[in-house]
């Protein structure tokens, strides 16, 4: 978000020195929020896959990981977790397709 920010700034010629919030140039630019788009991306590419039954993508979801021993540290976060929460945060019902 820092950085998003500072080329937002960068583009339409502000600094920090000019005083000015963020969230004043986001509402001047009329910019979308970074994590609003790459959510509506990624669930754009999900609606493709789950129409696509006979597409490689399909045989990849099914594929189980965690057979595999994993090293130290926080658990990989799985593209159906990521799913779910997306289709969380924007309150859309997931009841066919997700597991």
């Amino acid at each position: 978000m820092v950085a998003e920010m500072r080329m937002i700034r960068w583009m339409c010629g502000y600094t920090k020195l000019d005083k000015i919030r963020n969230v004043e140039i986001i509402e001047r630019v009329g910019i979308a929020p970074l994590e609003e788009k790459m959510r509506e991306t990624r669930l754009r590419w999900f609606g493709h896959v789950k129409r696509s039954v006979s597409a490689p993508v399909m045989r990849c979801e099914a594929f189980d990981l965690l057979q595999c021993r994993r090293g130290r540290g926080r658990p990989k976060t799985s593209w159906n977790a990521v799913i779910r929460s997306d289709m969380k945060c924007l309150g859309i019902n997931g009841g066919h397709g997700t597991r």
